[in-house]
């Protein structure tokens, strides 16, 4: 019987010997001496882990300083969506992880039984999200959807730390639009997207240290948020004066 071959043929392979494989940019090969682990590369690396950490700590103090902004925000988010609005978030990249963090919060819960409230993240829906930067351009991909979603009242938080992004510039302006509030969480300002928003948290620091701390930011507004409506009223009846839309 006549063996089966597969894809290149034996006289093809016949006589060629192995090739050596060349090392690929920026890859360490498990010859080099980056590769190995000891004493003294572990306690490298530790360096380099301590001082990420003291950097964050750095943007976490001035954090610290706008809790009485973080603290306004909570119980006016929790005045707004209690009486019937809605929460809408943005971002691009690990900002957009960071919206769709806050949103779940708000329609799950953060930290103790409540009634969901109604909170979007805009990029979420990866259908509207492909058709808008298809038929309108990225620019437009949030702008469309505040437009489609938000009504005056509803409230807009914008997360970047560049605050440079020009889909969130168009989202803020459609939001004003609409008659939503804006608020914006941003790296160093000012900057574009701190300028146009009615509210902003900025902090001065490296972009990951920026985007862990409004992480940290997130957790302290849904804290907020939870004590005040839990003064407002609990279990599950729905208060009077909500939207139905």
């Amino acid at each position: 019987m006549r063996p089966l071959h597969r894809g290149v043929n034996s006289a093809q392979t016949a006589g060629r010997g192995r090739t050596a494989l060349r090392p690929v940019p920026g890859v360490v090969s498990v010859g080099s001496p980056l590769a190995l682990t000891g004493p003294d590369r572990t306690a490298s690396l530790a360096q380099d882990v301590a001082s990420h950490i003291g950097t964050s700590m750095e943007v976490l103090e001035l954090l610290k300083d706008h809790s009485p902004m973080l603290a306004r925000w909570g119980r006016l988010l929790a005045e707004r969506l209690t009486g019937g609005a809605r929460l809408l978030a943005a971002g691009n990249g690990g900002s957009a992880a960071e919206a769709q963090h806050l949103t779940a919060e708000i329609v799950g819960r953060y930290d103790g039984e409540r009634q969901p409230f109604s909170a979007i993240a805009l990029h979420g829906d990866s259908s509207a999200m492909t058709a808008i930067g298809n038929d309108y351009g990225y620019h437009e991909v949030f702008a469309r959807q505040v437009r489609a979603h938000a009504r005056a009242g509803d409230i807009l938080i914008l997360l970047s730390t560049s605050g440079k992004s020009q889909n969130l510039l168009a989202a803020a302006g459609a939001a004003r639009e609409c008659g939503a509030l804006t608020w914006a969480l941003t790296g160093p300002g000012p900057n574009p997207l701190s300028v146009v928003v009615d509210e902003a948290l900025v902090l001065d620091g490296p972009n990951c240290h920026v985007q862990e701390s409004q992480l940290v930011a997130i957790h302290a507004l849904c804290a907020c948020f939870d004590a005040c409506v839990a003064g407002e009223y609990s279990g599950a009846e729905r208060p009077s004066g909500l939207r139905e839309d």
